[in-house]
């Protein structure tokens, strides 16, 4: 669920009617086996990669700060989207352009597509 006029979402997951994870799955999973387990409601916001479209969970103890693109109207972008912004052959691409140069048949054939650094 996406929040009107907002860049968070939206992210709930109801164990209230059912047993649960057990511990094992739940940190296997990457949960806090504590906030999922039988009756449990885990509610929390969600940010999207501007590049990559991946949704993030908001860490509410995170102390350094979220990054932002410049060149996409300083939208969040998340961590591994921000180190590949750091090389040096990296070449500026959000998936939402990707999609309309996809659409409009602008990336050529599936070679092409496969060597994207190379096609634009």
């Amino acid at each position: 669920m996406r929040l009107q006029g907002s860049r968070e979402g939206y992210l709930m997951i109801d164990h209230r009617a059912s047993p649960g994870l057990p511990e094992d799955v739940a940190i296997a999973s990457g949960y806090d086996p504590k906030l999922a387990g039988e009756g449990k409601l885990f509610e929390s916001a969600t940010l999207t990669c501007s590049h990559c479209k991946v949704s993030v969970v908001k860490n509410l103890f995170r102390v350094r700060p979220r990054a932002s693109c410049s060149k996409c109207g300083y939208h969040y972008i998340c961590d591994g989207c921000e180190y590949q912004a750091t090389l040096p052959d990296y070449s500026h691409l959000p998936y939402d352009k990707f999609v309309d140069l996809t659409i409009d048949g602008k990336l050529g054939t599936l070679q092409e597509l496969l060597t994207l650094n190379e096609v634009i």
